[in-house]
């Protein structure tokens, strides 16, 4: 099927290698190749405590991997002829009808100037001035006061939303990229702009239709027992970055099933809500690299999959100035709509194709498409923060080491 087996049989030892080293609790990869599976392996276990094996049906956070379904969403409504992405987001949501960014050079949050309103485009290509508590600066902090992250338990998405509109952009809108909750606000717009709350939004149009009955905001109740729990090599908050330290225990326990927000979410979180499967994200994935084709239906055409699957930024990631945690390198990396493009893999470091689109999440998953090669690969475990191991680059070197056509 295109790969060399011996070579192919490097990456279930590599990922033995990441258990063994007490890295990952366990993981799990599915490779897809032309459409037909090439590699399943799961190792180590989803739950250190109760001695539970990873699995190929172990539910996981996928954190930010949501990221790129709600894009899918809001592009749904795009086609529809709803509004256009230069549109602001105030037409949707008019608590951020005037709006004030940080002066340069700010020290403080109430150092402002007048700034124009963030257009959907700006928020879904992290360009908007909006921010994450976790990255450095002025405004990432006042996020943190606030607690706005957009947890599955901080009530409702409109109220969240409505408290991050007090508080000024980190910089002009289009002047840099941040990695921010802007695909958050971008969740919002989706319900005001549907009619539909998210979650229901998603699983009528997007889940329901590519089968995907293992994904959702929440874990269902019969899934439990197959829910991973969460670690982190860090003594503090696994999501904490600006103030990580390393603790004594690589695999300290943060979240689990039976005592996990996510087992009764009240926050629709576009920007990193989801829980899933990685046959269900496999669905969403080959949904990407067949241009919107969903079964014998489609979600999107051709046309608005490789507008959305370009590169929107003047450059690469690195040229606008970022100053923020990334799910991925910046250097030969420009953003899409929902994910990053691949623009020189040699200024990338890591081996791939000219085009490959790919996202990852806060706790090491990772997902990405080669549509050169006709490649889809998913890789799931659940450790916080992914900036723990460079896993995903190793990863990328495995699987085209083993590509032989």
């Amino acid at each position: 099927m295109g790969f060399d087996e011996k070579r192919l049989s490097r990456i279930p030892r590599w990922m033995q290698g990441y258990v063994d080293q007490r890295k990952y609790p366990g993981c799990a990869v599915l490779i897809s190749h032309k459409g037909q599976d090439v590699l399943f392996h799961a190792c180590g276990l989803r739950s250190v405590e109760k001695n539970l094996p990873f699995q190929r049906d172990t539910v996981t956070r996928i954190y930010s991997m949501t990221k790129p379904v709600t894009s899918v969403a809001l592009m749904m409504l795009v086609e529809r002829g709803m509004f256009h992405l230069d549109a602001p987001v105030s037409d949707f949501l008019p608590e951020f009808k005037d709006m004030q960014a940080l002066v340069d050079g700010a020290i403080r949050i109430d150092q402002t100037e007048d700034a124009a309103t963030p257009t959907l485009h700006q928020l879904l290509t992290h360009t908007s001035g909006l921010s994450y508590p976790f990255n450095p600066g002025v405004l990432p902090q006042a996020m943190d006061d606030l607690d706005l992250i957009f947890k599955p338990d901080q009530g409702l998405l409109s109220d969240n939303v409505v408290k991050l509109s007090s508080l000024p952009l980190g910089f002009q809108p289009g002047t840099r990229w941040e990695y921010s909750v802007g695909i958050d606000v971008i969740g919002r717009v989706v319900e005001v702009a549907s009619g539909q709350p998210l979650d229901q939004f998603f699983a009528d149009h997007i889940l329901g239709p590519l089968g995907m009955s293992e994904t959702g905001f929440s874990v269902a109740p019969d899934a439990l027992d197959r829910f991973a729990s969460l670690y982190t090599p860090l003594a503090g908050d696994a999501m904490a970055l600006n103030t990580a330290q390393s603790g004594g225990d690589t695999l300290r326990l943060v979240d689990q099933a039976g005592h996990s927000p996510f087992e009764a979410t009240t926050t629709f979180s576009g920007g990193g809500g989801l829980v899933s499967t990685i046959d269900d994200y496999m669905r969403f994935a080959e949904m990407l690299r067949n241009r919107g084709k969903a079964g014998q239906g489609r979600l999107l055409s051709p046309k608005t999959l490789d507008f959305m699957l370009s590169n929107h930024l003047p450059g690469d990631i690195a040229s606008m100035g970022p100053q923020s945690f990334a799910e991925q390198p910046m250097d030969g990396m420009g953003f899409g709509i929902g994910g990053a493009v691949v623009l020189d893999p040699g200024r990338a470091r890591t081996p791939g194709s000219v085009g490959d689109f790919s996202w990852g999440g806060m706790a090491s998953t990772f997902f990405w498409i080669d549509r050169k090669n006709d490649l889809s690969v998913v890789f799931y475990t659940q450790l916080s923060p992914s900036s723990s191991y460079p896993s995903r680059s190793e990863l990328k070197a495995l699987v085209h080491g083993a590509l032989i056509d």
